[in-house]
């Protein structure tokens, strides 16, 4: 569903990462090079493989999605990979429009063929167990992307799941993920009932605000509208299940209200997901401190809920 180019990355970020860390840039299946990197568990049952091809079969292996304006190299992304790299194996990649990613962000559509390319790279790389986990508009493509692609969706057309208008993936063996962690996730498209999410608006749909994405913030925002709406992630969250899903929110988050979180919970239906309202939190991985980073990741990593 994608191929892969390995090798270095040129970037200041280098010095955060250490040598057992692999780079990669992945295509996805609408031709986007994504840059993404591979770093080994540092703990516990992943001490056993030092890296790819080391008996990693065993090791969970936890896909991060960044938000809006984030990258491989952003502080808060590598936070979350350093606290998830102790329970699990870990991929970080840039969405398109992003860092050193190709392309430009659709904000959330097609956003779900990178997260797609990330995840059967983990499983080429021996891992089993493949949780995703997303934060903000990541948070939204990792519900999207935990209906498109699924492990019975590998067996037979993924149309019998999902509306004709999602119908634009490529091949799906091995893209599915495990277990979905969707953080500070919207539930729905259009949002414009808080200040932030007015601003970002602006950003996305004028001119002179997509000229701030690309100098202030090093992201590449596409001019066309959705053609088709994508599937929202309340629209998508019924066809997660049998899939695991924990849905994380904070009471304090100025882009999103308790209400989003909330309805995802409700259109999962009783048992369908796992719902953590954060006392104090704000919004997205800028705001997960690493004591909610490590119980996302014994979340990922445990068993699957009874």
């Amino acid at each position: 569903m994608s191929s892969v180019s390995e090798g270095p990355f040129l970037s200041s970020s280098v010095p955060l990462l250490t040598p057992n860390h692999r780079y990669a840039t992945l295509l996805t299946d609408d031709g986007v090079p994504v840059e993404a990197v591979y770093e080994p568990c540092t703990a516990g049952f992943g001490a056993r493989g030092s890296g790819p091809g080391d008996a990693v079969a065993d090791t969970p292996a936890i896909v991060v999605a960044h938000g809006f304006t984030g990258s491989v190299d952003r502080p808060a992304v590598r936070r979350a990979a350093r606290v998830f790299s102790q329970r699990a194996a870990v991929i970080t990649f840039s969405f398109r429009g992003h860092g050193r990613s190709g392309g430009r962000s659709t904000v959330g559509d097609r956003e779900v063929l990178d997260l797609a390319a990330a995840v059967a790279w983990a499983r080429t790389l021996g891992h089993v167990r493949v949780v995703t986990v997303g934060f903000s508009m990541g948070g939204s493509v990792v519900l999207r992307h935990g209906a498109l692609y699924t492990e019975e969706s590998e067996a037979r057309d993924a149309s019998v799941r999902v509306p004709v208008r999602e119908r634009r993936t490529g091949e799906h063996l091995g893209a599915h993920s495990d277990a979905v962690v969707a953080v500070s996730s919207p539930a729905r498209w259009y949002y414009r009932g808080t200040a932030p999410m007015r601003r970002l608006h602006w950003v996305v749909t004028r001119p002179s605000g997509r000229f701030v994405g690309r100098y202030g913030f090093r992201t590449r925002i596409a001019t066309d509208d959705w053609d088709p709406v994508p599937l929202s992630p309340v629209e998508a969250v019924p066809h997660i299940a049998p899939a695991p899903l924990l849905l994380v929110h904070g009471d304090r988050d100025p882009y999103f209200p308790l209400d989003h979180p909330r309805m995802l919970a409700r259109a999962a239906g009783e048992g369908g997901a796992e719902l953590w309202l954060e006392r104090g939190m704000g919004h997205a991985e800028n705001a997960a401190d690493d004591a909610l980073l490590a119980r996302i990741a014994d979340w990922a990593t445990g068993p699957p809920p009874a």
